[in-house]
């Protein structure tokens, strides 16, 4: 039984990491702010979910499980939440999808 939970903790690591590494790739090379917010938002969302859940099923029934499963979900209320605040702010300053540079349109109110 230890191994199955082993090698699955292991899949999931790996998987996390690898949302986790396009993430960061796709903030860097995304054109506009929408686009590397979305890059963003992935990362926390399913990046850090998959990593904690890992960590989880290493932890075991522990005090650190408990922990990290509040950690787990904190982050799966608050990166939702803080990056749909940001694309609000950015539309109402007036930066439009698709465009690197505000607008000359007065802002939303």
């Amino acid at each position: 039984m230890a191994m199955i939970v082993d090698v699955l903790s292991w899949v999931l690591l790996t998987v996390g990491g690898f949302f986790v590494l396009v993430g960061g790739i796709g903030a860097l090379r995304m054109p506009d702010l929408y686009t590397r917010m979305h890059a963003a938002s992935v990362t926390d969302s399913l990046g850090a979910m998959l990593i904690l859940v890992a960590l989880i099923l290493q932890a075991g029934f522990t005090l650190a499980a408990v922990k990290l499963a509040a950690t787990l979900i904190f982050l799966l209320f608050t990166s939702p939440t803080a990056a749909n605040a940001l694309a609000s702010a950015a539309l109402l300053a007036g930066i439009n999808p698709g465009l690197a540079t505000p607008s000359r349109q007065e802002p939303r109110s």
